[in-house]
Formats: C-alpha cells, structure tokens, sequence
C-alpha cells in the first residue's frame, strides 16, 4: 500500500524551530523523489524542498534556504524536514508527497500523484 504519513507539526514562536516527519511506506520509499510542499490559507500549494534519491542531492525554495534542511533516513523510511528559526509566513499545512521518477519541474505539485493527508504548522508569538 502506498502511503506517506505527516507527523510534528504544532505551533512555535518566530525564531523558533519545528521538526517535520514523513513515514514513507515500503512500495513509495525506492521513489526517485521525495518532496515537502506547504500550503497557507487561500494561497496555492508550493514548493518547501526535495531530496533526490539517485544523487542523494536536496532543492530548496528560496524562502526557505538556509533555514530548513530535507533529509532521508532509510533505516526508518522517513524523509524529515528541520525547520529552523521559523518566521509567520512559514505558517501552512506541510505535506510530504513522492514521485517514482524524478522531474525537471520537481517543484510543482502538478507532478506529484501521491500526498500525505498535511500536518499544521502555526509560527506566532
């Protein structure tokens, strides 16, 4: 059964720093790409950071670089996004999605046909 299941979201202060999970099923693991996106209240879907499974390389929206890191662990089977000195626009529901072959355009969601159900993340004083 393919399945992605988002876990650690919450609430934190600007500055502060969540830790996001993804347990990634058996069948969705071997995927060429494994990517977290974000969506806010009446904005579209977008781009957080993806890991590259083949080159082990890891993409990053600039809004988030520097400050968050994507990383795979394969004896757990989960892809974790740290999230560090947080800000308010952070503030969405962060989904883990995954596509067998990896994209040029690995950025849109267009691309992606298996989603996490979303995990909240609220970033206010």
């Amino acid at each position: 059964q393919a399945q992605l299941v988002e876990s650690g979201g919450g609430l934190a202060q600007p500055g502060g720093s969540l830790r996001l999970s993804c347990a990634v099923s058996e069948r969705l693991f071997s995927s060429d790409a494994l990517v977290w996106f974000r969506q806010a209240p009446g904005k579209e879907r977008e781009f957080v950071a993806a890991f590259r499974r083949p080159t082990r390389a890891t993409y990053y929206a600039d809004s988030v670089k520097g400050r968050f890191t994507i990383s795979r662990d394969n004896a757990k089977k989960t892809v974790t996004l740290q999230m560090n000195n947080l800000k308010s626009d952070d503030t969405a529901v962060y989904f883990c999605a995954a596509r067998g072959t990896w994209n040029v355009a690995y950025w849109s969601p267009i691309h992606y046909n298996q989603w996490g159900q979303g995990t909240q993340v609220t970033v206010s004083s």
